[in-house]
């Protein structure tokens, strides 16, 4: 998973989010940057039962929020909604280029963006599809 970070850059660089079930988001600066939270449409929680572990479902939280908008939240996106993203922005590139591999302990992504060939390195594929993300992200928002 990417981190915080990392996340709120691709965010604020422009990155939209269509929440979808199973997406990871954080709440940032209130007091719960630790936590990742999931979208779910059942609530499992893990308990005890007569000593034995057992996932038990709960229709209702009561302890929740009554609500977060999207725009509180930071997604964090996961390595393949990363690589669709980037697949994305450049399927219209004359030369398509989009390669990952692991090189040592880190993983490297290449793209070839506007004629250029450039190289992003992370410590894991999410991050590394993120870093080349963010910098075609933030090339397009800038004036």
């Amino acid at each position: 998973m990417i981190s915080l970070t990392l996340a709120r850059q691709l965010k604020e660089a422009g990155l939209v989010w269509q929440t979808a079930v199973n997406d990871f988001f954080a709440i940032p600066d209130r007091g719960m940057d630790d936590k990742i939270f999931v979208i779910s449409d059942m609530m499992v929680t893990m308990d005890l039962l007569r000593g034995w572990p057992a996932l038990t479902f709960h229709g209702t939280a009561e302890w929740a929020a009554d609500h977060l908008l999207t725009h509180e939240a930071i997604w964090l996106p996961t390595e393949e909604q990363l690589r669709d993203a980037l697949a994305g922005l450049l399927r219209d590139e004359a030369a398509l280029c989009l390669r990952l591999a692991l090189e040592g302990e880190h993983y490297v992504c290449d793209i070839i963006h506007q004629g250029e060939n450039l190289t992003f390195q992370g410590t894991s594929a999410g991050e590394a599809y993120g870093l080349a993300l963010r910098h075609i992200l933030s090339g397009q928002n800038s004036p």
